[in-house]
């Protein structure tokens, strides 16, 4: 068993089946078939009900794993002399409830997110019901030549999240789809609405985006994409969070060659 599955916990058979007789009449259906995704998610259970929903079902296991990995990331915004800004939640529901907020926001904003529907309880589980996205390859399922070709595409849509005051918190290439042919962003995390700590949870999403890219295409060509959407304050404000991302078990990238392209983005304009 992996360690991710341990610490996500298995939800009892019981409880799935309950969650299938909620959908069921809640949706109207005559039946319901579950599909259950080996998705990299900590934090739920996912499936797709019917092949056109798609659900999370947090147990509270998860959201105590959930608030104990909030409390690790925290302290790590704070060694890179920022405020903390993951939240915490108070259970399951909340939890749900916090990324159904979050994807709204983001939809609002005109970036393509699945269509977020409801939050509803099953015993002492949340489930987050959302639109599924069939036949989608993830960023780094691209060759090379393609995720290069995407790479403003990505920066542009982050920069339109920021200048909507949103942050997405989470962002790495299994967050962003590719679905006919448009970049969708999931698992959107909501950070507390503060400006200073607005201010670091976009710079850390920058770090976050320039480390996704690195390995598949490059320092050069990452942060070339980059200055496309932001100016060389914001890529330097990035700067300051790659040894934290680099610490992140789900990120595994160059942070001294990123570090060079963003010093040298600013030499150039200071030039």
């Amino acid at each position: 068993m992996s360690l991710r599955r341990f610490v996500r916990g298995t939800v009892p058979w019981s409880s799935l089946e309950a969650v299938a007789r909620e959908m069921a009449e809640r949706y109207d259906q005559e039946r319901v078939r579950v599909e259950f995704l080996e998705a990299d998610n900590w934090f739920s259970t996912p499936v797709v009900v019917n092949d056109r929903w798609f659900c999370k079902i947090v147990s509270a296991q998860n959201a105590f794993v959930h608030s104990l990995f909030t409390g690790m990331r925290n302290l790590g915004v704070f060694s890179a002399g920022a405020e903390g800004f993951f939240e915490p939640f108070d259970g399951p529901v909340e939890m749900a409830e916090h990324e159904l907020v979050a994807t709204r926001r983001m939809r609002e904003a005109g970036l393509n997110v699945p269509e977020p529907i409801e939050v509803f309880a099953v015993d002492d589980l949340g489930v987050l019901v959302m639109e599924y996205l069939p036949d989608f390859e993830t960023l780094d399922d691209l060759p090379p030549r393609a995720i290069a070709a995407r790479a403003p595409e990505l920066f542009a849509a982050l920069r339109t999240m920021h200048d909507h005051g949103l942050a997405h918190g989470d962002l790495r290439a299994e967050n962003v789809l590719v679905h006919r042919g448009d970049l969708y962003f999931i698992d959107a995390t909501r950070v507390r609405e503060d400006a200073d700590v607005e201010r670091s949870a976009q710079a850390y999403d920058l770090a976050c985006a320039l480390a996704v890219l690195e390995p598949l295409v490059g320092a050069e060509v990452a942060v070339g994409a980059a200055r496309e959407a932001f100016d060389v304050a914001a890529l330097l404000a990035a700067r300051e969070f790659l040894d934290f991302v680099a610490i992140r078990p789900d990120h595994d990238f160059d942070a001294a060659a990123l570090r060079g392209e963003l010093e040298g983005a600013a030499s150039d304009r200071d030039g």
